[in-house]
């Protein structure tokens, strides 16, 4: 450079002697002796680094170990109905989360076993009548209470839990393969379970 002279901290100190920080330009200054330069370069006072203390180590810690839980991926939801036992169990992983009393298909219109998944969810559903093609709106007589959540068909008939007026019915096999549950048990597992969720049903 023409116009100045170009100092690096390890020319300066080379020559002079001392620590410099980062890199001077001085223009048309030749420093020629440690007075000159004194004059010429403030260095900062030094910056004292405290030692961390043990409360802020366990602070450190303890954010660590809340960040690892964070990444730990939820456990699945999962519905098992057995038939036999007229109950429906919902699991977290392999924890029991909750287990209610059902009614499930009668003879001849037996609750398909295998495992199936959610396909729809429903708040206050009509019902057509199997036979009659009668429709019943949302009320309080409807079949199908105030919930459905559906998980079979063959593309004209579904299957799936719901709601009933007629909660005495609750633990027998009275329906058209249906799974009827309590109102306030099937507005609880509607909250509970999303589409694809997995339904395993045995006997």
């Amino acid at each position: 450079m023409d116009d100045g002279v170009w100092f690096t901290t390890a020319r300066l100190g080379r020559r002079f002697g001392i620590v410099a920080l980062g890199v001077f330009v001085f223009s048309g200054i030749v420093l020629r002796d440690r007075t000159a330069l004194a004059t010429a370069v403030e260095l900062p006072e030094p910056i004292e680094v405290a030692e961390p203390s043990a409360a802020d180590e366990a602070r450190s810690l303890s954010a660590a170990s809340v960040s690892s839980r964070d990444l730990v991926a939820p456990s699945v939801l999962s519905l098992e109905l057995r038939l036999g036992e007229r109950r429906l169990l919902v699991y977290s992983g392999e924890m029991l989360l909750a287990s209610y009393d059902v009614a499930i298909g009668r003879e001849g219109w037996n609750t398909p076993t295998g495992e199936f998944s959610v396909l729809r969810k429903q708040t206050n559903p009509a019902w057509e009548h199997p036979f009659t093609g009668e429709v019943v709106q949302p009320g309080p007589d409807n079949p199908l209470g105030t919930r459905w959540i559906g998980f079979w068909t063959d593309g004209q008939n579904s299957i799936g839990f719901h709601g009933t007026p007629d909660e005495s019915v609750i633990g027998s096999a009275v329906s058209h393969g249906c799974v009827r549950m309590r109102n306030e048990d099937i507005v609880a597992l509607y909250e509970q379970v999303s589409v694809d969720t997995v339904v395993r049903v045995i006997q």
